[in-house]
């Protein structure tokens, strides 16, 4: 298990982010990997939890998201992935911390689209707990040409900005810019962790490689539950019509 150190809690604090290195092992990536292409392959069958976040209608997609894919596999729950990254949210939120909900994120080769700028915060019903935070596990390496992940330092100390519908599956976007922000770059199995008032984007991809990221969330148990009594479950499940 990853231990963190007091160093490590107080840049998380601070910045918003913080960058864990090898949080899995090479059997373990090997794992993910299969596993994440039977996903995007279609031999999971997570149709009802699939989406393209780009917003494009061809058929090819840019940023496949696939909601909770734990639902579908439930072992997960129980894999290396998901118990270390929530032993270190616990160490840098607290013990009543637990897991709100994952998801996979591909950025497709020769796809070339950005993640816009925003804040994981503009998504959420208000809470009177705000602590919040996500895991982003690289699958694949993460660089900036293929669309790893930008911050910008310290601005989850301030109010969550305004935020506008890009049109694109009532995605959000608000102001941001590289120039302020720093880029993580990340070897497979590597994560970086961000709170959830953290601006952040990426780039799009415009590599030959895959951009692929297992993502699991993480709050307050109380505030899962008061989420859950307002019928706020982050599935992402879509009617499906014959």
């Amino acid at each position: 298990m990853c231990e963190l150190t007091q160093k490590q809690k107080h840049f998380f604090a601070e910045e918003g982010y913080l960058v864990v290195e090898n949080l899995l092992t090479k059997k373990e990536i090997t794992y993910y990997s299969d596993l994440y292409n039977s996903f995007l392959n279609n031999e999971i069958d997570a149709s009802k939890f699939r989406s393209d976040l780009s917003g494009s209608n061809d058929t090819k997609e840019k940023i496949t998201q696939i909601m909770v894919p734990s639902k579908l596999v439930p072992e997960l729950l129980e894999k290396s992935l998901h118990q270390k990254s929530l032993a270190m949210a616990k160490a840098l939120m607290g013990d009543d911390i637990e897991l709100d909900f994952d998801m996979l994120i591909n950025k497709a080769p020769y796809t070339d689209t950005i993640t816009p700028w925003h804040q994981d915060a503009a998504y959420w019903i208000d809470m009177p707990d705000k602590r919040a935070a996500s895991c982003w596990v690289a699958i694949d390496p993460a660089y900036k040409e293929n669309g790893c992940m930008w911050y910008t330092p310290k601005s989850h100390q301030n109010p969550v900005l305004p935020h506008v519908q890009t049109g694109n599956k009532g995605a959000l976007k608000c102001e941001g810019g590289e120039e302020n922000s720093v880029f993580v770059e990340l070897s497979p199995g590597s994560c970086v962790f961000h709170q959830g008032g953290t601006l952040h984007y990426s780039r799009g991809n415009s590599t030959a490689d895959n951009r692929r990221a297992f993502i699991t969330n993480f709050r307050p148990k109380a505030m899962i539950e008061m989420e859950r009594m307002q019928g706020v479950d982050h599935t992402g499940e879509r009617e499906v019509k014959a």
